[in-house]
């Protein structure tokens, strides 16, 4: 079964239960059902390769025990079981102490998870569809995982729950690529979403893991916090896919909510890669967690002072994804620009065309990157150009890993060195970029400037057209009309 298929055969089976109410629920109610399964995928592959392993959970509540046996619980016997022994169970686990830490990924997935289903026999058949369908443990499958997450996006979006936007795989790649993160390097990207920053960052340490000390370390090094309970159990998932058995340091919980003051030097990491919600509000008083140039309550401006303080001293490194209202804000964004400035080496802006993060948003974006240690000198500027032919990305025509190869190729390795300019690179110094207020939003010098002239100059001479086309007109009339004899 083709994963659209498999999607629509779920939701639909969904649609013909009364407690289900709309997309986000039957996408919520989706999700948790293949945590169940995935992890017990895993439990099945821990059992053989961790000496002495014990599930976490006891006999009844595993799904090889309740739900694999396709003529197993249905009807009101089943939804009693999940609402009454298996939900109270798995939320317990949060707050239980002593409880393994496999216990305790469970535990937060499920403690703001709920079963929204009324009819235990539609419940069996979307169990036994996921069962016969999805297998974890099939390389292949585990693919399927980002997939999955793709469509239900498409979903959420077409139900309207704004915020919620997918980095295309071609970004997360290039911005791992570039920050070449390395074995033993704290990683942290605060607004980890599902996970997509974190799994790209675990597919490029993968080369460097020699051993089982390196697999420890790897799992040790990567962190990342999400807000939303559908996000974060989808992130807790992915990472079991890509390695991480136990996700602990995926928190559930807002970055923002903690006063900046209390983050302290062991909280700092090497690498932040991120793609921070924007165009957002934080609820009020969040602000109150910041020093008074950086308070406000649009999120993404919030993210960007997080990160600015949590990356350690002249270690410390960043790849951020802004939209353009960042460049040429002013208020708070000059506050933080300044600091950019002066307190870091913003050495290279990739300013992406729109379409980027079709169809979530079209707002333009860029990547910033840039380090801790030293003032910046010079910002360079890179604009990413369509493929030939394209006006703008789709879902049917996306961005790609490949169209990269342009940047890459550009870059100047490690060092940065022999960047030249081109015409689609450009370099401005601090010092103008600072005489300009800080405004960031510098075009690129290259584009051959369109020249449309003076409104009323275009006017007259679309009328002086006109004039010529109605004279043209009634001369191949009477040319007509002296053929046809003077005849009408």
């Amino acid at each position: 079964m083709s994963l659209t298929t498999l999607i629509k055969t779920i939701q639909d089976i969904m649609r013909k239960d009364v407690g289900v109410d709309g997309d986000a629920q039957r996408i919520s109610q989706m999700v948790w059902l293949i945590f169940l399964k995935i992890f017990d995928d895993k439990e099945q592959e821990w059992q053989v390769t961790v000496p002495g392993y014990r599930s976490p959970l006891q006999s009844r509540f595993r799904w090889c025990n309740w739900a694999k046996n396709p003529e197993g619980m249905t009807g009101e016997e089943l939804i009693d079981f999940v609402n009454n022994d298996l939900f109270p169970a798995l939320k317990k686990m949060a707050t239980t102490a002593g409880v393994t830490p496999h216990g305790k990924v469970v535990g937060s997935v499920f403690e703001d998870a709920y079963n929204y289903m009324k009819s235990g026999t539609l419940l069996r058949q979307v169990i036994n569809t996921i069962e016969e369908d999805v297998d974890f443990n099939s390389s292949n499958d585990r693919h399927v995982f980002n997939d999955i997450y793709e469509k239900i996006l498409a979903d959420l979006q077409s139900a309207g729950n704004a915020g919620e936007y997918y980095t295309p795989r071609a970004v997360t790649r290039f911005m791992v690529d570039m920050l070449d993160p390395q074995l033993g390097q704290t990683i942290l990207d605060p607004a980890c979403g599902t996970g997509g920053f974190l799994t790209c960052a675990i597919e490029h340490l993968n080369k460097q893991v020699k051993t089982n000390a390196d697999r420890k370390l790897l799992q040790e090094s990567l962190h990342g916090v999400e807000k939303k309970p559908l996000p974060h159990m989808l992130a807790m998932t992915n990472m079991m896919l890509h390695g991480i058995d136990v996700p602990t340091n995926i928190r559930h919980d807002n970055t923002l909510s903690r006063p900046l003051k209390d983050y302290g030097p062991r909280d700092r990491v090497d690498l932040i890669i991120t793609n921070p919600p924007f165009g957002g509000m934080e609820e009020d008083g969040i602000e109150n967690n910041f020093p008074r140039k950086y308070q406000t309550r649009e999120t993404a401006d919030l993210f960007m002072a997080l990160i600015i303080h949590l990356l350690k001293h002249d270690t410390g490194k960043a790849a951020v994804v802004l939209p353009d209202g960042f460049l040429f804000g002013e208020g708070t964004k000059t506050n933080l620009k300044r600091e950019l400035l002066e307190e870091f080496n913003l050495h290279t802006i990739v300013r992406l065309p729109k379409g980027v993060f079709s169809p979530y948003t079209s707002i333009a974006t860029n990547i910033l990157f840039f380090e801790k240690g030293e003032p910046t000198r010079d910002v360079w500027f890179f604009e990413h150009p369509y493929p030939e032919g394209y006006k703008s990305y789709s879902r049917s025509k996306p961005l790609t890993i490949a169209e990269f190869d342009l940047e890459k190729a550009w870059w100047g390795g490690a060092a940065r060195k022999g960047r030249k300019t081109t015409t689609q690179a450009w370099k401005v110094s601090a010092k103008t970029l600072i005489e300009r207020n800080h405004n960031l939003d510098c075009k690129n010098p290259h584009e051959v400037e369109v020249n449309h002239r003076d409104p009323e100059e275009l006017m007259a001479e679309y009328r002086q057209i006109v004039h010529q086309l109605e004279e043209a007109q009634a001369a191949l009339k009477a040319e007509l009309m002296a053929c046809l004899g003077g005849k009408a």
